[in-house]
């Protein structure tokens, strides 16, 4: 019998007769996490075939486990390509390959990421979207050249047309959006000059760069342009009306912006959508005027708008900006009664608001309640709470947040290290604070520098010199690029 045979005939055996359940892909999650990453990973994943072919969620679940992780983004790609292998005539999840260009992009390994379209486009897949694109060139845009990042941009339309893949407007705007993101407007705009020709432009495009100027934060340059393009023939859309009125808000314009929302009302051909009184909501909330927030979100119902979660959200802050701390806990009841829920945003409001008041058992209250729903808080969120922890002389209460965050299969950020290291060694726990330490090291992450030299003086000073030598062994494994990455944001 030949081999390939044998292989059909053990892996029919291995076919689960129920859909995997979640500690299926916790077990097979964590066995590729603790794989050594210098050894062949096929191996591991071949007596596993079943379980990754028996839905399309298991390969986005793994894939999305070992990103929070921050696993070696070798491992993502593995894992993808043996998919892609054993599966070739199935599309991958956009998910799954989101994932794995994200890991490769924060790793800053793109050669491999700008393979790795044209390995799809060769298995006559559909090509990948515009927004995989856009998640390559932003981290391209931040970490490498001007010309390097245009460069990698044609070397990309050469494989979406090889493939006879559509390459157009919603490609460019990714380019444009990669520059703009990073406020380098002047360098998006040139871009503009040099291919608008070859990508005929369209409102997104023209909208893309006004988010750009929007975020650069120069509201002259933001009007310049505008009418500019105006001039130019470009004819505004109801989202161009919407950037213009966030505009002025978050300039302390807020006057402006009114005056915008009431000119569209008079457009026979627009209008305004939730989006655009969301917007205005939250200007409110910028010019601490709650009764106006209140006025307008009232506004959306009355024009046929649905409200959603995101204009809760904008209401809560101008309450709490606004000091109504009791209204904003009443709309978060409200919320969870209309089957809205919390999400990181509303949490991370309410945690403002019990901050400013120093309310202590307050936030435990609501951190607790948040960990009870087993949703895991973005980097502000978390950040805020460690340093609220912190100062409050509680890093007990910091250490159960960064052991949550482990527990959920989550990398804590170093700058949440050095919070919680200093709190714990200044309450003479050093043991904990290495204990958080090691945790970081052995997902791969390097340290910040405060927090290395933390912890060798107070090892040195408690004469640990064990640990020390053990803490010299767990900074020389990690990988080298790593070490450029120390004081690089987050993506939780």
């Amino acid at each position: 019998m030949s081999s390939t045979l044998l292989l059909e005939k053990s892996s029919s055996k291995l076919l689960p007769k129920a859909p995997p359940t979640p500690a299926d892909i916790d077990r097979l999650a964590e066995l590729i996490k603790s794989h050594p990453p210098h050894l062949p990973l096929d191996p591991v994943l071949l007596p596993h075939l079943p379980l990754l072919s028996s839905s399309p969620a298991v390969l986005p679940t793994l894939l999305s486990r070992l990103f929070l992780s921050h696993s070696p983004s070798s491992k993502s790609l593995n894992l993808f390509l043996f998919s892609l292998a054993h599966s070739p005539t199935i599309p991958p999840h956009p998910a799954s390959l989101d994932s794995v260009v994200h890991s490769l992009s924060r790793s800053r390994h793109f050669p491999q990421a700008i393979s790795l379209f044209s390995q799809i486009n060769s298995h006559h897949h559909p090509p990948p979207s515009p927004r995989t694109l856009s998640i390559l060139l932003s981290r391209h845009a931040k970490f490498r050249p001007f010309e390097e990042t245009l460069h990698a941009f044609l070397s990309l339309e050469r494989t979406y047309s090889d493939a006879a893949a559509p390459f157009g407007y919603p490609h460019f705007n990714a380019l444009l959006r990669a520059f703009c993101s990073l406020g380098r407007v002047p360098e998006a705009r040139s871009l503009f000059v040099r291919l608008h020709s070859r990508f005929p432009p369209h409102p997104s495009t023209l909208n893309t760069l006004l988010l750009g100027f929007k975020e650069a934060g120069n509201l002259l340059a933001f009007d310049v342009f505008f009418h500019d393009a105006v001039l130019r023939g470009f004819s505004p859309d109801v989202v161009t009306y919407n950037i213009r009125i966030d505009a002025y808000c978050k300039m302390n314009r807020f006057g402006f912006a009114l005056a915008l929302y009431r000119e569209l009302l008079l457009r026979d051909d627009l209008s305004p959508t939730v989006e655009t009184l969301t917007t205005l909501v939250h200007g409110a909330g910028i010019t601490k005027d709650p009764a106006k927030a209140r006025q307008l979100f009232d506004e959306i119902p009355e024009r046929g708008l649905v409200v959603d979660r995101g204009a809760y959200n904008a209401l809560m802050g101008a309450l709490v900006r606004g000091g109504d701390f009791a209204g904003a806990v009443k709309l978060s009841d409200e919320m969870e009664e209309k089957g809205f829920g919390l999400d990181d945003v509303s949490y991370y409001t309410l945690f403002c608001g019990l901050r400013k008041k120093g309310d202590l058992e307050g936030v435990c209250g609501l951190y607790r309640k948040m960990a009870g729903k087993g949703l895991v808080p973005r980097v502000r969120t978390v950040m805020l709470l460690m340093k609220f922890f912190c100062e409050s002389k509680r890093c007990d209460l910091g250490l159960e947040l960064w052991e949550y965050l482990v527990e959920r299969g989550c990398c804590p950020h170093p700058h949440a290290l050095d919070l919680l290291a200093t709190g714990l060694c200044g309450s003479d726990r050093v043991g904990e604070a290495y204990k958080c330490f090691k945790q970081l090291a052995e997902r791969g992450r390097w340290p910040s520098v405060r927090s290395v030299q933390l912890l060798e003086r107070v090892l040195r000073r408690s004469k640990e010199g064990g640990k020390l030598e053990e803490l010299k062994k767990m900074m020389e494994s990690l990988p080298p690029k790593q070490m450029q990455n120390l004081e690089e944001e987050d993506v939780m």
